[in-house]
């Protein structure tokens, strides 16, 4: 970095050093929370149950309210889940239409 770079700050409005942004960091802020559809936080290897009845785009298969998926894996994204069901590759499903099961 150089002196002279400046990165936009949007909580305070105002351009600072890059030398002071990287300096008030912590670290581990990136981390994301993923809440299903009544406000509980799911973590990586949770088990879920669909909430509603969804297509599968791609694998001509409706998976029904009431489906418990088992072993679900965090992206990144705070609304999209990677999951494995018996016979769908790459199930990808939004937070929303999910409850965590106890």
């Amino acid at each position: 970095m150089r002196d002279d770079d400046y990165i936009y700050d949007e909580a305070s409005g105002e351009w600072v050093p890059a030398s002071q942004v990287a300096a008030a960091a912590p670290a581990g802020d990136d981390a994301v929370v993923v809440r299903d559809a009544v406000g509980n936080v799911l973590a990586d290897g949770d088990q879920v149950t669909l909430i509603k009845d969804l297509t599968v785009k791609g694998a001509g298969q409706t998976l029904k309210r009431g489906t418990l998926i088992k072993s679900i894996r965090l992206t990144g994204d705070d609304q999209e889940i990677d999951c494995k069901f018996d016979g769908i590759k790459g199930l990808v499903l939004r937070a929303e239409f999910v409850r965590k099961r106890a």
